[in-house]
């Protein structure tokens, strides 16, 4: 379970907050505001209702704490108490916090107000407790009873965090020149207060530049196995082993946060409750769920629209068996479900040099033994040490939990100066393995088994030695000067652009609707690409690789007439048509000979008007054999004529003419137009993969993979 937290963020509020400084085109207010949204946006971002945070407003015009009676506290207002923040409050908030119109409040009483807010609302139970406050440090700062407030602050385990605009940093670097007397002093005072309760003290340049730096979640992991480790049969035999053992993730893919559906809510209707977390009904932008509804219906010529409505509890599983479906009821389903009982056996062992990594099937896992229990750590580390010794490998059967199918998984031993484990890896059984064979890639077989080394599509030694030291020279892990070990692309440094990069996003768009969301940070892009100096030293390389391999730029398609295939020639080279005026030019396409017609008429096509004006006869004919079939007799006529036209225009780079073509044919055989009932001929259609010519096979369509798709699946 997460750890409970209580944090209340002061912020600063002043007159002197709203002024620009040292060339920034941002006011310190604003500068400041972008760390405290990132803090808070990623703590709702989390969704606990267990992440409390509150925000307290200093050198306010208003004064609004529990202590506002005393002068000490005056100007300074609880914006938000403690507890779970959602998308409302951080709209309210936005509107909330701008400068004042005073620069009177005093930072200190802000903090015992904070503190005071913690301690009502945590009480004695444990919470991980902190405050943070943003500051100029230009007000007024009372050093009475600092001692108390240290004090109080460690007896409650409270931290404190303070961050200062301009405030001096020697280890970041930042010291600002012509310092005001007064900044200087308070920005002391708080420096001693946050050193004495071991707290936090920065500047906060250095705060709003670590806001690029993605940050990892630390996820608690759960144990996703707890048995026995068994070797033998223990029921049968004393010398059995029986190692009590948990099993937890050791690498896991951290996936984007994902995205649901909803729609602006138009008005609540009377006993409709809102959604939860959803904004109250008025509210601008407010969203409320789609609700998702599903009705299975059947083919019914005696029923109104020729289909009745059927229930779910009425449906029953079908397999596919060739073409047809073969039925299976939910009461004879439990025949085909494997019994099963939760364990871990060991089956065998393999020595490590005989295992090939790429059987691996899963991410890794970790193995060991039962918490607080002395013998079974005894055991597995034998066991462990054991196949370190033998430099073997156990292979085991794994049920994680009842009636759960079996794995087969790899035990590695894993042995670190503090830590021992067995490293957990699924294997494939044997119809998991497809094995391919592939022709050698450095020799040539021919038919009568001659062996030849040296052919065009073989690579030289030349280009070999080429290629192999471009290869080396893009080298990431190199020396520096100073001899010592360099790395390119450290891996503690590569984050998940997507992740982090939607993250931000979605984070950034919550508290500002309607600005356009800002560029990804250089520590996402960083790794986009290869550094400069990397390019630089192997274009050297480069440039003889593309020497030795006779590397040409390959002219763009061009789209018209003219064919993308070659056309056999004689050997003379003459054109024999023209010479011989054999067969002079068509405009015509005959209904009896109108496949090879087509084809000739697309060849002596001089302009694209030729070309759709091919395209317009053959789909008349098409359309005329359909309305005058006898059953199924043209069908096979048309199936190959649609073939022909497809594979025709995507030569000729003109795939909206059978695009548009199919989509009014489509129509008409739905609604039988071409004499009666034709779904069948749709069928054949499909069958064949006649659809839409999509982006996959001409770059010139319009129409993605997707959509051609769902055009072809769609009755």
């Amino acid at each position: 379970m997460a750890e409970k937290e209580a944090t209340v963020y002061i912020v600063d509020m002043g007159k002197s907050m709203g002024e620009r400084h040292h060339g920034r085109s941002v006011t310190d207010l604003e500068w400041a505001m972008q760390y405290v949204w990132d803090k808070i946006t990623s703590t709702v971002a989390t969704g606990r209702k267990t992440a409390t945070l509150a925000v307290v407003g200093l050198r306010t015009d208003e004064t609004r704490n529990e202590l506002d009676e005393e002068e000490n506290y005056h100007n300074i207002s609880v914006l938000s108490d403690l507890g779970q923040v959602l998308m409302p409050d951080i709209r309210r908030l936005r509107e909330t916090i701008k400068p004042s119109r005073t620069n009177r409040g005093d930072a200190i009483s802000s903090i015992v107000i904070a503190m005071q807010m913690i301690i009502t609302y945590c009480k004695k139970l444990k919470y991980k407790r902190k405050i943070v406050l943003v500051t100029n440090g230009t007000g007024s700062m009372s050093n009475e009873g600092l001692k108390s407030i240290v004090s109080k602050l460690q007896e409650d385990n409270i931290e404190l965090v303070i961050i200062g605009a301009d405030f001096d940093d020697s280890e970041y670097g930042v010291k600002e020149e012509d310092k005001d007397s007064r900044k200087a002093d308070n920005e002391a005072l708080l420096r001693v207060l946050a050193e004495d309760c071991d707290g936090v003290f920065g500047t906060l340049e250095q705060a709003v530049s670590e806001l690029d730096i993605p940050r990892i979640k630390v996820t608690k992991s759960m144990p996703s196995f707890k048995g026995h480790l068994q070797l033998g049969n223990s029921e049968e035999y004393e010398t059995a082993i029986r190692i009590p053992v948990m099993r937890y993730f050791r690498t896991y893919v951290a996936k984007p946060p994902s995205a649901s559906s909803f729609v602006l809510r138009s008005g609540t209707e009377a006993g409709q409750e809102s959604a939860p977390g959803s904004q109250a009904p008025g509210e601008d932008d407010t969203l409320t769920t789609v609700r998702t509804s599903r009705t299975y219906q059947i083919n019914d010529p005696n029923a109104p629209g020729g289909k009745t409505d059927v229930e779910r509890d009425d449906l029953a599983k079908g397999y596919e068996y060739g073409r047809t479906v073969v039925a299976i009821e939910q009461t004879d389903e439990n025949v085909t479900n494997l019994e099963t009982f939760a364990g871990m056996e060991i089956i065998g062992f393999i020595q490590s040099d005989k295992y090939e990594r790429y059987l691996h099937m899963s991410n890794t896992n970790v193995i060991i033994a039962e918490r607080a229990n002395d013998a079974a750590s005894l055991a597995l580390s034998s066991l462990i040490h054991a196949l370190y010794e033998l430099e073997s490998y156990a292979v085991a059967r794994l049920v994680t939990k009842e009636n759960k199918p079996p794995m087969l998984i790899l035990l590695a031993p894993s042995i670190e100066p503090d830590y021992e484990c067995l490293i957990e890896v699924q294997l494939p059984f044997a119809e998991d393995v497809r094995s391919y064979r592939f022709p050698p890639l450095d020799r040539i077989i021919t038919v009568s088994g001659k062996v030849v080394t040296e052919h065009r599509n073989l690579p030289s030694d030349s280009l070999k030695d080429a290629m192999s030291d471009y290869v080396d020279s893009m080298e990431l892990e190199t020396t520096n000067d100073e001899g010592e070990p360099t790395n390119e692309l450290p891996i503690d440094e590569s984050f998940s652009p997507l992740l982090h990069r939607l993250e931000s996003a979605v984070r950034y768009r919550a508290v500002h609707p309607n600005d356009p969301v800002l560029d990804p940070s250089e520590r996402l892009t960083q790794f986009a690409q290869p550094s400069e100096a990397l390019v630089k030293k192997s274009k050297s390389y480069l440039e003889r690789l593309m020497s030795v391999a006779d590397i040409k730029k390959v002219p763009p398609k061009t789209k018209g007439r003219k064919r993308q295939r070659e056309t056999e020639k004689p050997l003379s080279g003459l054109d024999v048509d023209a010479l011989l005026n054999l067969e002079p030019k068509r405009t015509k396409i005959s209904a009896e000979n109108a496949i090879p017609e087509f084809k000739q008429t697309l060849s002596r096509a001089d302009s694209v008007d030729a070309i759709q004006d091919a395209v317009k006869q053959m789909a008349d004919i098409i359309e005329t054999q359909i309305k005058h079939s006898l059953g199924d007799a043209n069908y096979d006529r048309v199936v190959e004529g649609l073939g022909t036209m497809r594979e025709e225009l995507v030569d000729y780079e003109e795939p909206s003419s059978y695009n548009d073509f199919l989509r009014r044919l489509k129509g008409k055989l739905l609604a039988e137009e071409l004499g009666g009932d034709r779904r069948e001929l749709w069928w054949l259609v499909r069958r064949n993969k006649l659809g839409l010519i999509d982006k996959s096979v001409a770059e010139s369509s319009d129409v993605s993979e997707v959509e051609a798709q769902e055009f072809l699946a769609a009755n």
